[in-house]
């Protein structure tokens, strides 16, 4: 909304995106940082960009991971060089733990000004006034009567991150503008009245972004492009959402939406078979690919990406999130003949065990028992 009426004046600001369910400008499940140099008027399928800073999160919601989903933002933040404004697009998540976490980010990122958006007759949450920032705890800072500490000092910041976040900002946190908006359409807020699910437009931004795999002239299905080899042990491999046998670890990465990073440890092995990190790291990605399949016999990883060899070089870690390759690619699949492959209906959910196990790691703070 604000970013036509920023470039009126200015050539270019930095855009921060914290919305896991609802990126802009990635598919989703990222926390991203990139240069906006015109405005931005259709819909995030249609202005799929490449940002100079990403970590892949890997899920559309933090609600399971808050402290991953902090230092991720603290990884990405880093980039920021102030030579631009900054516009920061957080999440809806508003409730409960999430609006402790909206306290964090505001702590962490110090903004000037705040944009409030709240529906007509709805008091779905208090105003972020800069009083209400500074006297409320968040999910892991302090409330200004708790700190013992100077009140921009954050409890979950070392102190060499400390340091670098004075470097990075010249206010105290709590002291911003807020600025309320109040919508007044009819229906505003209203889920029974959404013309298009959020999944919906997940599955339109990652099928944009695949999209540059085509070249417009014949359109090719998936199962037609010709992937890349990447052998098992040139790569390693993590499941973020779920803990995964290693026995098993293929049959998950089998057709699964993949993010291509980057980590600084050698993980080069003298070894055929897969390498799997024990942890998940918080990591450059690149972009974003398929495993197309999984060759056992060759010991090779088939990746569909529209990243170009230059930048795959640099790719030495797969992390596969829970996000899924849209169920339309699976679901229309040209020239194919009996059963579609990777799709299946006589899966039965009611079996023990058959389900992911879902991991919550959250850990209560003191002031919040």
């Amino acid at each position: 909304i604000l970013l036509p009426f920023i470039l009126c004046s200015i050539p270019c600001v930095e855009y921060l995106d914290c919305d896991l369910g609802q990126t802009e400008f990635t598919p989703p499940g990222c926390v991203s940082l990139l240069s906006i140099t015109k405005p931005v008027l259709g819909p995030p399928y249609t202005q799929q960009r490449d940002p100079h800073k990403m970590v892949y999160f890997g899920e559309t919601s933090c609600e399971q991971d808050m402290e991953r989903f902090v230092e991720s933002l603290k990884y990405v933040i880093k980039s920021y060089k102030r030579d631009q404004p900054l516009i920061i697009n957080t999440m809806g998540w508003v409730k409960g733990f999430g609006l402790l976490l909206l306290i964090d980010l505001i702590r962490l990122l110090c903004p000037s000004h705040i944009v409030q958006m709240t529906l007509k007759d709805k008091n779905l949450m208090e105003p972020l006034t800069p009083e209400y920032v500074r006297n409320s705890a968040g999910f892991m800072t302090k409330a200004q009567s708790q700190a013992q500490c100077k009140t921009r000092s954050m409890d979950f910041l070392d102190e060499e991150e400390q340091d670098y976040s004075d470097q990075l900002h010249s206010r105290a946190s709590g002291d911003h503008n807020l600025i309320q908006i109040e919508s007044s359409f009819d229906g505003a807020g209203d889920t029974d009245n959404i013309p298009c699910h959020n999944w919906i437009l997940r599955d339109l931004a990652m099928l944009g972004y695949i999209s540059k795999l085509q070249q417009f002239d014949q359109i090719v299905p998936l199962n037609g492009l010709l992937p890349y080899e990447v052998p098992f042990n040139a790569v390693a491999l993590r499941v973020i959402h779920a803990d995964v046998s290693p026995s098993h670890i293929m049959y998950s990465a089998n057709a699964s939406w993949v993010g291509l990073c980057h980590i600084l440890d050698d993980v080069s092995s003298q070894d055929s078979g897969p390498v799997l990190l024990t942890q998940t790291p918080i990591c450059d990605c690149v972009g974003f690919g398929i495993i197309r399949g999984v060759n056992l016999v060759k010991k090779v990883y088939h990746i569909l990406t529209p990243l170009p060899p230059d930048t795959l070089r640099w790719v030495n870690c797969l992390l596969i999130g829970n996000i899924s390759v849209p169920h339309s690619i699976f679901k229309h699949q040209p020239g194919v003949q009996g059963d579609l492959p990777y799709v299946t209906t006589e899966y039965d959910f009611t079996i023990y065990g058959s389900g992911k196990i879902k991991l919550n790691k959250h850990l209560k703070r003191r002031e919040h028992l």
